[in-house]
C-alpha cells in the first residue's frame, strides 16, 4: 500500500532548481550527487507537500501548463506579497468556481506552481 505521492520533476540544472525554491520558501530536503558534474537529484518540501527533481530534463517551452505544481498554503494574499516582485506571476490571487483561491506562479524552468487556499 502507498504512503504518499511525490512528484518527480526532470529539470536541466538541479542546483540551480534547488536554489529558485529555497529562494520562495521551500525547504532542501535532501540531495545526491554533488561531484564534478553538479547535483543529479534533490527534494524540497514547502510544508508537508514534498517534490524531488532529477537531472536530465529541459525547461518548458509551451505557453501553458507542462508541469503544474499544485501547493495548498493558508495565505495566497500574504505569499502573493512576498513573491510578486521576485517571480514570473501567471495569474495573480483569484477565486475560483471549484472553492479556492489561488496564485499561479511559473518556475525557473518555466513550469507552473498554483498555490491554493480553501475558500471559507
Amino acid at each position: 500500500m502507498a504512503k504518499r505521492v511525490v512528484p518527480m520533476v526532470h529539470v536541466p540544472d538541479v542546483r540551480a532548481t534547488l536554489d529558485w525554491y529555497r529562494s520562495i520558501g521551500f525547504e532542501e530536503v535532501t540531495t545526491f550527487g554533488d561531484g564534478d558534474d553538479g547535483l543529479s537529484f534533490g527534494i524540497v518540501s514547502f510544508g508537508t507537500c514534498e517534490v524531488m527533481f532529477n537531472e536530465g530534463g529541459s525547461a518548458s517551452v509551451r505557453h501553458r501548463r507542462e508541469v503544474d505544481l499544485y501547493v495548498y498554503t493558508d495565505d495566497v494574499d500574504a505569499l502573493y506579497g512576498h513573491l510578486k516582485d521576485r517571480v514570473d506571476v501567471v495569474e495573480p490571487p483569484h477565486d475560483t468556481s471549484h472553492g479556492m483561491r489561488e496564485l499561479i506562479i511559473r518556475d525557473l524552468n518555466r513550469f507552473w506552481i498554483t498555490f491554493g487556499q480553501e475558500i471559507d
